[in-house]
């Protein structure tokens, strides 16, 4: 971890119409760093993704990605910093082949993984370049969903939920790929329910409560705070 810092949130609001949903969020982020946002449904951690990508509706606050101030740009000129959002929803095209979905977003910054790259380290990808979208199964879904954004040289990465309903075997590929991008230097910001998925990985962990940070502890202190974790989270 390089110490620079990458991403800085302060006092961010977001509105999704006349819903106050964040309510003065402060983090950040450093070069190369995982940090997970850890809640209860409803806490307000994927609108947090979506507000620094400018994804909400009315936001307010400030959001500074590698001392550049977004918050009151398109999400179109967030991502050009080398921002990429992988969503809880995963986005995949169901008409296009695995393929053509890696193919489809545009590339924001330099750097971004070949698609031989891309199948190396997602072999089942490789298997299935040719198959549909909607033929590939949940977990295979969730890895064209983050091999895509690779594709587009982002560098900071805000993943949604990614471990979320899938076979142990695919959660454990996955976690295997967020080690290998970390030691690549990708800044990984993760939004997570399942918190044996995102304490190994992360440097440090952020709760998130009725849109606001109230606990924030690093990989280092996850046992001596572990009660006060559990009363949060109910882990």
């Amino acid at each position: 971890m390089s110490g620079v810092e990458y991403l800085r949130v302060t006092g961010l609001h977001a509105f999704y119409g006349e819903s106050h949903i964040l309510h003065g969020m402060d983090f950040s982020v450093n070069r190369g760093e995982c940090v997970s946002l850890l809640g209860r449904n409803g806490a307000g951690r994927t609108t947090t993704l979506r507000a620094i990508m400018g994804l909400t509706g009315r936001r307010s606050g400030s959001v500074m990605v590698n001392g550049t101030e977004t918050i009151r740009w398109p999400p179109h000129r967030i991502a050009r910093l080398g921002l990429g959002y992988c969503p809880e929803e995963r986005g995949i095209f169901a008409s296009l082949s695995c393929e053509e979905n890696l193919l489809m977003p545009p590339v924001v910054a330099s750097g971004g993984m070949s698609l031989e790259e891309i199948y190396e380290l997602f072999p089942n990808l490789k298997e299935r370049r040719a198959s549909q979208g909607t033929r590939m199964s949940g977990g295979e879904q969730q890895m064209l969903a983050l091999a895509r954004i690779l594709r587009t040289g982002a560098r900071l990465l805000l993943l949604d939920e990614i471990s979320e309903g899938l076979a142990p075997v695919i959660v454990e590929r996955l976690a295997q790929v967020i080690t290998l991008l970390k030691s690549r230097g990708y800044t990984i910001l993760l939004v997570e329910q399942n918190f044996h998925f995102a304490a190994p990985l992360a440097d440090r962990m952020i709760v998130v409560e009725h849109g606001r940070t109230s606990l924030q502890i690093a990989q280092h202190e996850l046992s001596e705070k572990r009660e006060a974790l559990q009363e949060l989270l109910g882990v």
